[in-house]
């Protein structure tokens, strides 16, 4: 199950980085977006994933997942919406002054 979990994780990782760098603004915001739900996942998976328990409990349980990992994750998602919604516009207003989508603003 780890190897899994790491290698979602850095095909994440990998396909959000290869799409940032291309030089238009919709795959930059898509490889944004898949970068940080790598981040999400990395973070969810550091707070010990355990199946078949409670997130807290007092029931004297051995193990528990760590709910500050959550949290973050929680956090990050909706950071990750108001970035990707900032990034939408910016791209958009982009578009309708430079009458393109390439990133630097002019055609090569």
């Amino acid at each position: 199950m780890e190897a899994l979990v790491a290698i979602a994780i850095g095909v994440l990782t990998g396909t959000g980085v290869f799409l940032m760098l291309r030089a238009r603004t919709f795959p930059v915001l898509l490889g944004l977006t898949l970068l940080s739900y790598a981040v999400n996942l990395f973070l969810f998976v550091s707070g010990r994933v355990v199946v078949a328990s409670a997130p807290l409990t007092d029931l004297g349980l051995a193990t528990y997942p760590d709910p500050i990992p959550q949290a973050l994750v929680l956090t990050a998602i909706v950071i990750g919406f108001g970035m990707t919604a900032l990034l939408v516009v910016l791209a958009l207003r982009a578009i309708r002054e430079t009458g393109g989508d390439h990133v630097d603003g002019g055609e090569r």
